[in-house]
């Protein structure tokens, strides 16, 4: 029981330090902004902070990364015979049930406008790439390509309109999700008819 509470508690924390990062970043850019400035503003000490997040980055991309398991789980939940495309948008579709709108909406606006922080975004979508890259193969085969080619290059591609939605939405204001998701079929139904 206490390890439930502890769980609760430390992820309220994490919850409030990542908002009141949030707003710092957005007020004042990220790079511009300094861990004491968000520890100040989270009320925690810096000593918390490295507790919770191992680095300034950490706050905007929080668990991110590791969503890949959680997009293949729902992925191989996807029936076998679905096209992959759709397939796939309908696995990604589970991380609307995992994250705050409100916080994916500024996090969304700091990874545009920030290199550094696209850069990171990339690298998490390198790593989703090689954990949904075997289901995506195991699913359409690989005809005489390499191990590897057409699954990255499907889940790349699934990604990349992903990212062009939202870029979109974001032009738009960024507030409806199902706007975001009707950009991102837009995006999937541009690709498989080119």
């Amino acid at each position: 029981m206490s390890e439930r509470l502890w769980d609760r508690t430390r992820r309220r924390v994490r919850e409030e330090v990542v908002d009141a990062a949030l707003e710092l970043f957005l007020e004042q850019g990220f790079e511009e902004t300094t861990v004491d400035q968000v520890v100040a503003a989270a009320g925690i000490s810096r000593r918390s902070f490295f507790r919770y997040f191992g680095a300034k980055e950490d706050i905007v991309f929080g668990d991110l990364a590791e969503q890949g398991p959680v997009i293949l789980e729902a992925l191989r939940a996807r029936p076998d015979d679905e096209p992959i495309y759709d397939a796939l948008a309908q696995a990604f579709l589970v991380l609307e049930t995992r994250l705050d709108p409100g916080r994916g909406v500024k996090i969304s606006r700091l990874v545009a406008a920030n290199p550094a922080l696209r850069a990171g975004h990339l690298e998490k979508h390198l790593r989703w790439q090689q954990v949904l890259a075997p289901e995506v193969e195991r699913r359409l085969g690989t005809g005489d390509a390499p191990a590897g080619l057409v699954g990255e290059a499907v889940v790349a591609t699934v990604l990349a309109c992903l990212d062009a939605a939202t870029t979109a939405w974001l032009d738009q204001g960024g507030s409806d999700l199902a706007e975001l998701r009707r950009l991102y079929e837009l995006a999937l139904a541009a690709v498989r008819s080119g």
